[in-house]
Formats: structure tokens, C-alpha cells, sequence
């Protein structure tokens, strides 16, 4: 188990760019097994559940090259009967992006087989919205019970009005990629809209789809025979952006964060803005300068803060855990609430060990009261439950007074590209061991 050792308490300074994204590399990239065509996605961040699904898509038969951050792939003969092996089986269920394979096999080549997929211990994570929407595209079901798998199959996938139970992204992300080569017209309503479910329906639409409502939470695509090659290009990663923001206000001493298409950032300088962050906009850059003192904005009322998690356009959770942190430093109180997963707020324990002053209400509730600096958290021992909870964990011990070890950080690597040896250029202390 690789392990980060961080000596705290040195400042940050310079430029850093955020790598493309990750949960939208991880949807394009199942979406290339819709077309036997040449498909070219660029930007493409070198980490480690990215690289995973790009290696099982090789071993289903994919041909896969690579330029730098380039890659090309074309799924003009997958190997049908690795599909069913056992091995697939075992991939899938260490990856959790490998759910998103399903909505593509199913839509071009009639079947595919689910297996519980693996990713963060961040509580429940149900795939129930997936299996509806396959279910009324007029896909069947078949437990294998001995295997610990369902096959999922149809003849013929057939249009349908669907009103999905929540906005799943990647629930969204798989319906629409099955739909796309149904026979006649599906709508779905209450689908996530986030600029990561835009980006695959305008490759979608370049390969010869037809896709409509994009941007909005009515979808309606008319299916078509085939679909065809093409080029996209990845945003940049807004949970990267956030985590360098967070970054900034904590040891920074002056940071530009480079290209970090603001436009599809949404509220999240708001939310840093909110706990009293200075964030300056600079064409497509954000500039964070040195944050002496940040005080906690209050309600109108003048009632305490709460910043809480909510489907796009609204507060991703993912960076619940970095404004955790932040909130430690700030004048000032804040209630976060934590709505989508019920273990992802667990990590305060080892913040409150650092010397934060938090109250973990419930397991979705947690009130920080911001020390100002005038109790800065001291370094300690600890371990990464999760992405996002580890890049906070990080953030913290950067900050932090003495020195710090974070040990399971392949969960951080799961999301993160190279992130010590771009922390380090600009100041950061990090070292990685085993």
C-alpha cells in the first residue's frame, strides 16, 4: 500500500492546469464501443481508473493507441466470447467505471453482462436507475447465480418515454448510449444535465446521432442505424479545479489555475466564494490570491451558512470534502449536508484528530466551526477512504503544522494525475513510499 509523506506549512505558488476530466473520460470512452470507426479523444488525464478502463476495453479487443494525452480507439472487432469469460467478470467488478460499457454493448451488439462494480467505499451507490431505463428499452434480464452476474440482452431496443427515479449521471450517461440505435423515439426526463452528459451527446450527435434537449433535464433522442467516427476533446476537470482552489486558499501564497473553462464551472467558485474565498476570473483562468483571513458569508437572515450537495446545476458533492477543510481556517461557522451518500462525511475524524473543531451531526451532517488560524492543524497519521476524502486529507496536511502520512493513496491516484510531482513544483513537500 503506497503511502504520501507531507511535510506541512510550506506555501504555494505559481501555475498548474487542470488535467481532462475524469468522470467524462470515463463515459467517451465506453461510447466508442457504439461505432466500428476510428474514434479520437484528446486530453485524456494518465490516472489510474481512466487507464483501467482503457486497458479492459483492450482486452475485449478494442484497438487502442496513444499520442501523449491523445488516444484513438476503434471497436471494429471485439472479442464476443472474452465478453462472457470470467475474467471480464472479475475486471469489471474492481472498476467502477466499467458500468458504463453496458448502455453501449446492449445498444450495438444486443447483450452484455453486469457485474457489481467496484469504486469508493463512499456508502450505497444503486445502478437501479441504469436497469430501469434498459428495462424500458425493452431489454430482459437473467440471473446466473453461480457467477454472481445478470445477462442483460435484447433482440431489438425499442423507444420508449422514460421518467428516470433521480438524475443519475451515470445512469443518464448509460440510457442515452443504449438509445442512441433504438428503434424509434426515447425521452427522458429528470436526466442528469451536467456539462459531462453534454460533452458525450455532442460527440454522440458528431458520430450521427440524434440528440436534442441537450443541457436541459428533457432528453429526446431519435435512434439511428449506425454511427460513425470522430474527434472530441475533454474539459477540464472541475473537481481538479476545486481541489486547487481549496489548495490555494489554504497554503497558498498566489496560484493561477490555467483553462479552466469557467463557463461550465457552474457555482463552484461560488461555494469557495462563500466561505470568504478571493477568487479573481482572468479570461479562462482563475487567480487565488494569498487568503491572510477569509470570513464565512452568512444567509441573508443572517442566519448560519449551509452549503449542501445537489444535482447539476447545484453543488457537486465530490467537492464537499475540500470545502470541509477550507471551512477549518475560516471565521466564521458553516453547516455542510451531505444528501447523496450516507459514509462519504466519515473522513472528519481524521480532520477532527488534526485539531479541526467539527461536529458530525449524523452521517449527513457535519458544523465546522472555522479556527481564523488561530488553531492551525497539526500533522498525523491517516489513510485515504476515498478520491475526494483523500485530496482533502492532502490539502490538510499541506497545511498543517509538523508532518503528516496519508497511506492508501492509489484511491487519491484513482483520481488525480501525478499530483505530487505537480504540487511539488510549486512548493509542496511530498514524498511518496511504500
Amino acid at each position: 500500500m503506497a503511502s504520501f509523506q507531507i511535510e506541512g506549512g510550506h506555501l504555494l505558488s505559481g501555475t498548474i492546469t487542470p488535467q481532462g476530466a475524469k468522470n467524462e473520460a470515463l463515459q467517451v470512452i465506453c461510447a466508442t464501443l457504439l461505432t466500428s470507426d476510428e474514434v479520437v479523444i484528446s486530453n485524456i488525464p494518465d490516472i489510474r481508473d481512466v487507464n483501467n478502463l482503457i486497458q479492459l476495453l483492450h482486452d475485449i479487443g478494442v484497438k487502442v493507441g496513444r499520442n501523449g494525452t491523445d488516444y484513438s480507439f476503434q471497436a471494429d472487432d471485439l472479442n464476443l466470447d472474452y465478453l462472457q469469460s470470467d475474467e471480464f467478470v472479475r475486471k469489471c467488478a474492481q472498476l467502477r467505471g466499467s458500468v458504463m460499457m453496458i448502455g453501449p454493448l446492449l445498444g450495438r451488439m444486443g447483450k452484455a453482462i453486469v457485474a457489481k462494480p467496484g469504486g469508493d467505499k463512499i456508502g450505497r451507490r444503486r445502478l437501479d436507475t441504469h436497469f430501469l431505463g434498459f428495462r424500458n428499452l425493452g431489454a430482459q434480464f437473467r440471473q446466473v447465480p453461480e457467477r454472481n452476474v445478470y445477462e442483460i440482452g435484447a433482440r431489438q431496443l425499442k423507444g420508449t418515454y422514460m421518467l428516470l427515479d433521480e438524475a443519475s449521471v451515470t445512469g443518464t450517461a448509460n440510457i442515452i448510449m443504449a438509445a442512441v440505435m433504438a428503434e424509434g423515439t426515447t425521452t427522458i426526463y429528470n436526466a442528469a444535465c451536467e456539462p459531462y452528459i453534454q460533452q458525450l451527446c455532442h460527440m454522440l450527435n458528431r458520430m450521427g446521432a440524434r440528440i436534442h434537449g441537450i443541457g436541459s433535464n428533457l432528453l429526446t433522442i431519435t435512434g439511428v442505424k449506425q454511427l460513425h467516427g470522430t474527434k472530441h476533446t475533454l474539459l477540464p476537470d472541475m473537481i481538479e479545479v476545486g481541489s486547487f482552489i481549496g489548495m490555494a486558499a489554504m497554503c497558498g501564497d498566489g496560484i493561477r489555475i490555467k483553462d479552466v473553462s469557467l463557463k461550465n464551472l457552474g457555482i463552484i467558485p461560488d461555494a469557495f466564494r462563500r466561505l470568504g474565498i478571493q477568487i479573481d476570473a482572468d479570461g479562462d483562468d482563475l487567480y487565488i490570491p494569498r487568503q491572510h483571513h477569509y470570513v464565512v458569508d452568512s444567509f441573508i437572515d443572517g442566519t448560519i451558512m449551509t452549503l449542501a450537495d445537489a444535482p447539476w446545476p447545484g453543488l457537486t458533492p465530490d467537492l464537499l470534502s475540500v470545502l470541509i477543510v477550507v471551512a477549518t481556517q475560516a471565521r466564521g461557522s458553516v453547516l455542510f449536508h451531505q444528501k447523496m451518500f450516507e459514509s462519504r462525511l466519515f473522513f472528519v475524524d481524521r480532520l477532527i484528530d488534526m485539531g479541526a473543531q467539527i461536529i458530525l451531526c449524523d452521517p449527513h451532517r457535519a458544523v465546522v466551526v472555522g479556527h481564523d488560524h488561530s488553531r492551525e492543524l497539526h500533522g498525523s497519521r491517516m489513510s485515504s477512504p476515498d478520491i475526494r476524502a483523500g485530496i482533502a486529507l492532502l490539502i490538510a496536511a499541506m497545511s498543517a503544522q509538523g508532518t503528516s502520512v496519508i497511506s492508501n493513496i492509489e484511491q487519491i491516484d484513482r483520481g488525480y494525475e501525478h499530483i505530487e510531482q505537480r504540487l511539488n513544483a510549486m512548493g509542496a513537500k511530498i514524498v511518496r513510499g511504500e
